[in-house]
């Protein structure tokens, strides 16, 4: 596989300049800008919390490997794009079941690796422009909202503002063929 071939999948990419992805590069500021106010965050909290620093720096490097990606848009910068992508859904999947839900570290893993490799078979179907391998990711954050919404936890609120936000990408990224 030749790591340097061109990748044209969006229909804002006219080319192979640099500058041919502009709202696709630049959107991905907003996921550093999230890592970093989450930053200052935790540290006002006291800076322990590890896990949850891990997931801000996992956040400031899909912001960054996206950026990269939708610049240089190479099969080998598409890895910087989707592989922190992946760390995130995961890891966030597994830190919500053992913090929302106190589910142990065992039945968390094992459920989070489920869950991965259901979410693998999405990404097999050729559909939705890319998109579906996504829903896997947008229906758990969906369930796990529902669920801590009927339990009438703040959280389950603001899940939900994040999966509608999730949803709203998602048809953005579908439709930019």
């Amino acid at each position: 596989m030749d790591w340097r071939a061109p990748v044209m999948d969006y229909c804002e990419r006219q080319s192979s300049a640099f500058w041919a992805e502009p709202a696709n590069a630049l959107s991905n500021f907003a996921f550093v800008i999230a890592a970093a106010s989450a930053f200052l965050l935790w540290r006002r909290r006291g800076g322990a919390d590890y896990p949850a620093l891990a997931l801000i720096i996992v956040t400031a490097s899909v912001g960054i490997g996206s950026f990269i990606f939708h610049t240089v848009a190479t099969r080998g910068a598409m890895l910087l794009d989707v592989v922190p992508i992946a760390i995130f859904i995961y890891g966030y999947f597994l830190l919500a079941l053992r913090r929302y839900f106190r589910l142990s570290i065992v039945w968390a893993t094992a459920i989070t690796l489920a869950f991965a490799a259901l979410s693998f078979f999405a990404t097999t179907v050729d559909a939705l422009n890319g998109s579906i391998g996504y829903l896997p990711a947008l229906a758990a954050l969906s369930i796990f909202a529902a669920l801590l919404w009927m339990s009438r936890r703040e959280t389950g609120r603001t899940l939900a503002a994040a999966a509608l936000l999730f949803a709203i990408s998602l048809v953005s990224r579908t439709i930019d063929r």
